[in-house]
């Protein structure tokens, strides 16, 4: 069943991770527990020692028990290029059977990239491009088109196996640094891997991606927390290679965002990236939080990608129901009287603008669980802190800040910097006014009454026929509505 609770046990190179995951009636996937182990000698294409091993049995057993204590109903537990190039992976996987009961599987190469894939595309907003998956061992590359798999590479990349290989000196000394270079130029090249087209987007996943994503975030003002939809331009990586290159494994660790058990890896892994988004002729790459372990869990419920919108909506479903405060008759009846004031004031607005108020009024209540008189803004940070899939940043970012000042008009679009800029201040507004009205009008009717709100718009002045009875109310939204549209607003019940 898709909807019960499924663990997945990675097996990589330089670390084991366990995720027990559920992909709930909506179809959102849900995290139910996560846990890490570092075993930073299993692999490399050497024979794994009696000790590595036992290290290693001991991490599986302990992830059986976290998936039991979490009530997955299944394990599902691979292991990736370090353990199916080690001599003995025969020997370390039946020792793993015998002691814990669980049975791994090794996957090559091109399986990893088709669940990197499946996973990493769920949740991203994009239709066609290119998804990179860098591990500890190798690099999945996956081209997509229409969100469907097309083609895919593994390359002996990973930033482990780079770092081990050529980056020996601390720091690297910069001969190392360019046989590394010029080894991960060969190898792609040798694929012969078209570049990116106009319309085709790369989207990055794994440890390393992710967290040269958290070191850049860390490193200017940036108003969303999360790293997934997260954007790392070509020039940042770059930046972040030469800060890296430039240290000592010691005072790499102080650089704010960075992981301290990849101090070592990081060097290999960033080079990694930036040869493959060279090689792509990649400007920028989306980050995806989600990968291989969650590619699995779709792929075994069946669930293959589907549009980012469907996506954008079950997620904001899932999100909605996490709180008692929501209420989704209510909802429903604040996003239809707001989209029937957009649709006869703005009609041009698009449909993007439509979706985003649809989803600022459907999701406005869950900030009420918090504190009801603050309920904008506590709406407003949950949507950036959430997992919500399928939004990029800046979506997010208009989302919030449409939430955020429909309850506070003063609310300057400036607080969403870099993803929001001067001329998102009239959309903003304008679709902050419509949400206000909504909730004022939504609050006055009854429970289950179903209400079809009439809206006149004339040369200067527009007529509302909604039960709005209070004059003080009536002149504050009227006094905000001409400053967002220029005309007098006249509420007649």
């Amino acid at each position: 069943m898709a909807d019960q609770p499924l663990a997945i046990v990675d097996l990589g190179s330089n670390s084991g991770r366990v995720v027990v995951l559920r992909i709930d009636p909506s179809g959102h996937l849900e995290i139910l527990g996560d846990a890490l182990r570092l075993a930073r000698d299993v692999g490399n294409g050497g024979r794994l020692s009696a000790e590595a091993i036992q290290r290693t049995v001991d991490a599986l057993k302990d992830f059986q028990a976290i998936a039991v204590g979490t009530g997955a109903r299944r394990t599902i537990a691979v292991a990736t290029s370090a353990i199916r190039e080690s001599k003995n992976a025969d020997e370390l996987l039946q020792r793993i059977l015998l002691q814990s009961g669980l049975a791994v599987r090794i996957i090559d190469g091109e399986e990893e990239a088709r669940y990197a894939f499946l996973g990493a595309i769920h949740g991203i907003q994009a239709n066609d491009g290119m998804v990179m998956d860098l591990g500890g061992g190798s690099l999945e590359l996956s081209r997509f088109r229409d969100r469907a798999l097309i083609e895919s590479w593994s390359l002996p990349l990973g930033a482990l196996r780079l770092s081990d290989q050529f980056l020996t000196s601390d720091p690297p000394g910069e001969s190392e640094v360019r046989d590394a270079r010029k080894y991960a130029r060969r190898l792609l090249d040798e694929r012969r891997m078209p570049p990116l087209e106009a319309d085709e987007e790369l989207i990055g996943t794994g440890g390393t991606i992710r967290n040269l994503a958290k070191m850049d975030r860390q490193a200017r003002t940036y108003p969303i927390p999360r790293l997934h939809g997260y954007v790392l331009t070509r020039r940042r990586v770059g930046d972040l290679a030469q800060s890296l290159l430039s240290r000592s494994a010691a005072r790499r660790k102080a650089i704010p965002g960075l992981n301290a058990d990849r101090a070592d890896s990081i060097v290999g892994g960033v080079l990694g990236v930036e040869g493959a988004m060279d090689a792509l002729g990649a400007g920028d790459m989306t980050v995806s939080n989600q990968g291989l372990r969650e590619g699995l869990v779709y792929d075994a419920a069946g669930s293959p990608p589907p549009p980012p919108e469907e996506v954008r909506r079950t997620s904001i479903a899932a999100l909605a129901h996490r709180f008692t405060s929501w209420d989704a008759g209510r909802a429903d009846q604040r996003a239809r009287i707001a989209l029937r004031l957009m649709d006869t004031l703005e009609p041009e607005a698009g449909l993007k603008a439509g979706e985003r108020l649809s989803q600022a009024a459907t999701i406005l209540d869950i900030g009420r669980s918090i504190d009801y008189y603050r309920r904008h803004e506590h709406t407003a940070d949950i949507l950036t802190e959430s997992d919500l899939a399928g939004f990029s940043h800046r979506k997010l970012a208009l989302l919030a800040a449409v939430v955020r000042q429909a309850g506070d008009e003063k609310m300057n679009v400036r607080a969403y910097r870099p993803l929001l800029g001067p001329e998102d201040r009239r959309p903003v507004a304008r679709q902050a006014t419509f949400l206000a009205i909504a909730d004022e009008i939504e609050l006055r009717i009854a429970p289950g009454k179903a209400l079809s709100v009439a809206c006149e718009e004339h040369r200067r002045q527009v007529i509302v026929h909604a039960p709005l009875f209070d004059g003080y109310r009536q002149g504050l939204l009227a006094a905000r509505f001409y400053r967002a549209f220029g005309k007098r607003l006249v509420f007649e019940p």
